[in-house]
């Protein structure tokens, strides 16, 4: 796994009202400080990758719909420096990812449905002097391959 990058699988609490989950707590040390808890839909089948942050790390979970999650180390002085990582999330598979900064990140929403991402970061966002470096969802060195194979 990319150095520093942690994934917690969620422990759901269900009874016949529910289910009710931790998500992310102070005691767990995932983030150095808290910035900034934002929400954002996306629509079926879009990709929105990939970017990273040099000051700022997130965390992010999926409430509703399904994701395909694309890491890649962009450190140079990382002992995972290109490693690329997948993760699968969502309402299928619940869970929380801490991407650390340097770490590029995108997401690929899977399925007929709308997905929900729920994301906290460790600054908030500042209009005047963003911290997010752009790279294309395309990118040829990173050279990640979108499609889904049908078998």
């Amino acid at each position: 796994m990319i150095d520093g990058v942690r994934h917690k699988q969620l422990v759901k609490h269900c009874d016949d009202r529910g289910y009710f989950a931790e998500l992310v707590r102070d005691d767990e040390g995932l983030l150095e400080r808290f910035g900034q808890m934002s929400v954002s839909m996306s629509y079926p089948g879009v990709i929105k990758a990939f970017h990273y942050h040099k000051k700022q790390d997130d965390i992010w979970f999926f409430p509703s719909g399904n994701a395909q999650v694309v890491l890649v180390d962009m450190r140079e002085d990382s002992r995972t420096f290109k490693e690329t990582n997948v993760f699968y999330m969502g309402e299928e598979n619940p869970s929380v990812l801490l991407i650390p900064r340097g770490v590029a990140h995108g997401y690929r929403v899977l399925g007929n449905e709308p997905l929900t991402i729920v994301y906290l970061t460790t600054q908030s966002y500042s209009p005047d002097a963003p911290d997010e470096y752009r790279i294309p969802w395309n990118d040829p060195e990173i050279n990640f391959n979108w499609q889904t194979e049908h078998r």
